[in-house]
């Protein structure tokens, strides 16, 4: 409730205990047990920050803060509350708040969504639980897309990314380092992992414009941004970076602003001991920072856990704004614990401060806010104000109509995927496979080409060596018929001598026994001078 220019959180007695709105972005805490009214004093904060006209941002973890956006009822303990506090009639009145509901995993809100470069590699190596060697290579694989103009906006970008890295990984090595493929295919199956979880539904675009969640209603009060987190609370992993990541998205989109009158935005941080567990001291050192820089940008965190002790003691230092619910003490490390969370207080000479922690009630706190100068305000036993909205959940109609009926709606209903890493290398890979069957085509045709040439000298061979063939036999036969024409010559020419010589024996001896004999002497003749010119 914001209620003379204070936010009025709690009252002991009749005292009113608020926080100066000048003093709301130097940070708080909500602390308690299980059960002790938590919930209920974020509910109280996150109302009368709103009534400020400051935005707010918290994660509903138990799904009954959707109540926010309808008006609460009165009960006789409700009312018995605002008498013993003393809150004026006309202070008070039961209300709905401008609420807008966000969810990562596009169900139950708003999407949520951001994109694997904005979320940047450490707080990626942190979301897929990477050792160190492997962080560095996710960032080396960072480093490559925006030296190649790649845009990494979804998971599958990032796939196709580090795919492309391990199978180039030799080239790159000689640049980049040595990039072994094990390592990537570990950084893989984590990405796979990451999202079974649902976590492709938060990674994409549109992405959160961080502005969106500035706006206030029209009469003035602050826009309350729920992240509904029932699902991603049973990965505390996961949770803790997205919050993180919005918490830096914050540091990094406002400019400085100084001390202003009352913050920019108010941002809630629940379970924040998941933030702070086992976190490696290079991101712990980039919380710290974000924590100690960010008020002057006008930005309020207040972290709710069930100890003090769950928040490191450099940023502990950080939250001028306590409220301390009751803390169990049964064994010697809860008293540790509950004497720590005493010693954080400005004493109160009234009460003694680590006992109270023990007995108060539901509903009850110590409580300490900063005062004009800066300074802490003595402790306080209080009780905190009842919230003016709906306890618990809410339907699904209504919390479908309220998402719905959200201007943004518009905006960020539809998820768009763009040109990006995954499309540049699907159309690299086409556009390889197609030239390699160019490539294919090229040197198919070259061996057919080599092949036709072949089988062209082999016939001209063959028809060379046939004509060959024909002039050898044409040779030949030239030869025989030369042969049986000088052979017909010559019979007819030794013919014609045999007979003569025949004939001059035969007139030589006379008779008709000179006749017969010149006639075989003259036949004997002739076939001696055919066997002389031919060798036979």
């Amino acid at each position: 409730m914001f209620y003379e220019n204070e936010i009025w959180v709690a009252a002991a007695g009749e005292k009113k205990l608020g926080i100066l709105p000048q003093m709301a972005n130097r940070h708080g805490l909500i602390a308690g047990a299980t059960g002790t009214g938590k919930t209920v004093t974020l509910k109280v904060l996150a109302e009368s920050f709103s009534d400020a006209g400051v935005p707010v941002f918290l994660a509903d973890v138990k799904g009954d803060l959707a109540g926010m956006c309808r008006p609460g009822s009165s009960t006789e303990e409700i009312l018995k509350r605002l008498g013993e506090a003393g809150v004026p009639e006309h202070a008070f009145s039961f209300q709905e708040f401008p609420v807008c509901f966000w969810d990562i995993f596009a169900q139950k809100g708003l999407p949520l969504r951001t994109t694997v470069s904005e979320m940047g590699p450490t707080l990626l190596a942190r979301l897929l639980d990477l050792t160190a060697t492997q962080e560095d290579i996710l960032t080396v694989v960072f480093r490559i897309a925006d030296d190649e103009n790649l845009l990494l906006l979804d998971t599958k970008d990032l796939r196709a990314m580090l795919n492309h890295v391990g199978e180039n990984n030799k080239e790159y090595g000689a640049q980049y380092g040595n990039l072994p493929r094990q390592s990537i295919n570990s950084i893989l199956r984590g990405l796979l992992a990451l999202e079974e979880q649902g976590a492709d539904q938060f990674f994409g675009e549109p992405a959160l414009d961080i502005h969106d969640w500035f706006r206030t209603d029209r009469s003035g009060r602050g826009m309350i941004n729920i992240l509904h987190s029932e699902s991603l609370i049973h990965n505390p992993m996961m949770y803790s970076a997205f919050m993180l990541w919005m918490l830096s998205e914050l540091f990094e989109v406002l400019p400085e602003t100084g001390d202003c009158e009352r913050p920019k935005m108010v941002f809630f941080f629940d379970e924040a001991h998941l933030l702070f567990k086992g976190v490696p001291k290079a991101l712990l050192r980039k919380i710290e920072q974000v924590v100690k820089l960010i008020r002057s940008k006008g930005v309020g965190i207040y972290f709710i856990t069930q100890s003090p002790g769950d928040i490191p003691d450099v940023v502990l230092g950080q939250l001028g704004n306590k409220i301390q619910h009751a803390l169990h003490a049964y064994t010697p490390a809860e008293q540790k614990a509950v004497r720590a969370a005493a010693a954080s207080f400005r004493v109160n000479p009234e009460f003694h401060t680590s006992e109270a922690l023990g007995q108060l009630g539901i509903g009850e706190a110590l409580v300490s806010f900063l005062q004009e100068d800066g300074v802490p305000a003595m402790v306080e036993r209080a009780k905190i104000l009842p919230p003016q909205s709906q306890m618990g959940p809410i339907s699904e109609q209504e919390r479908d109509r309220q998402v719905r009926g959200n201007l943004l709606y518009a905006k960020y209903g539809t998820m768009i995927d763009r040109d990006s890493a995954y499309e540049f290398f699907q159309r690299k890979g086409k556009e390889d496979e197609a030239r390699r069957e160019l490539e294919q085509q090229e040197l198919q045709a070259q061996k057919e080409a080599q092949k036709a040439q072949k089988e062209a000298q082999r016939a001209a061979e063959k028809e060379k060596e046939r004509q060959a063939k024909a002039a050898q036999k044409e040779q030949e036969a030239a030869g025989r018929a030369r042969k049986r024409a000088v052979t017909g010559v010559a019979k007819t020419a030794a013919g014609t001598i045999g007979r003569e010589i025949g004939n001059e024996i035969g007139k030589s001896v006379g008779g008709s026994f000179g006749k017969r004999l010149g006639g075989n002497l003259g036949a004997s003749i002739g076939r001696g001078i055919l066997g002389t010119l031919f060798g036979r």
